[in-house]
């Protein structure tokens, strides 16, 4: 069976986070590993408090999962603090895991911080050159790159720049865009583009699933641009069957409700 590794935060309300990415491996038919980076109190409302998980715990997670299983994909979520950066830095290269996607967290629905100054510096020295596919939507290409993104071909450029700062894809997210939503995914060669079409429901983790999603199709053998389509699909139909849940209305991931084993 094919394994997939979440190194990211738990979400108490179960909506992001480490909880998300195992139920999106479980449902491509993976097997899904987890390391915690940080421990959040969170519902519908917001993230009210933030526990960091001490690097060496990131670390020995990490390496009780790769000593003994075989990690065909890797996705990296919220990292919160430099230290985690570096402990989780640390653990990829010394267990020299394949296929890392980073979804680069940092900031959550209702504004709160969710990674720090320095950790970005962090991330963009010595994480990003390790990655297969980084999944930044515009507020976050733009703390990375320094580029502001008003339309497709500032999108572009962004995506460029995350190449050339050593990530093999980098796949700009279009969902904050003014009209409709386009993906751009740079190769280090050619540009190819995701047209999606806008719901109007406000669901929470959707960059988790959508990153999880593309972690989980590469564990499974997918190309990179295979994995991107089928896991923008997939967020799509996740989206619209979520479920309207807790005091602020938001919606919550409850499965693709089209996708099953059979179709991976």
């Amino acid at each position: 069976m094919k394994t997939v590794l979440t190194i990211a935060a738990s979400d108490s309300s179960s909506g992001a986070g480490v909880q998300a990415d195992l139920a999106v491996f479980r449902e491509l038919g993976t097997y899904g590993f987890c390391a915690v980076t940080n421990v959040t109190a969170q519902n519908s409302c917001g993230v009210a408090k933030i526990a960091k998980v001490p690097p060496r715990i990131i670390a020995a997670q990490i390496d009780a999962v790769t000593r003994d299983f075989e990690v065909d994909a890797c996705k990296v979520g919220m990292l919160y603090f430099p230290q985690a950066v570096t402990a989780v830095v640390g653990r990829i290269k010394r267990r020299q895991i394949p296929n890392i996607v980073l979804d680069p967290v940092m900031s959550a629905k209702h504004g709160e911080k969710l990674l720090t100054e320095q950790a970005i510096k962090r991330i963009k020295r010595s994480l990003i050159p390790l990655v297969k596919v980084i999944t930044p939507n515009y507020h976050e290409a733009y703390m990375l790159t320094g580029i502001k993104i008003t339309d497709g071909d500032s999108a572009c450029e962004a995506a460029k720049m995350l190449v050339e700062m050593g990530a093999q894809y980098a796949l700009v997210k279009g969902g904050h865009a003014a009209n409709e939503p386009v993906d751009v995914l740079f190769d280090g060669k050619n540009f190819h583009k995701f047209v999606g079409r806008r719901i109007e429901k406000q669901m929470h983790g959707t960059g988790c699933i959508l990153s999880a999603a593309i972690a989980a199709r590469l564990a499974l053998g997918d190309d990179v641009v295979s994995a991107v389509e089928f896991a923008k699909a997939y967020v799509t139909s996740a989206i619209d069957n979520s479920v309207t849940m807790g005091k602020s209305r938001m919606s919550y991931y409850v499965g693709s409700g089209s996708v099953t084993i059979a179709d991976c």
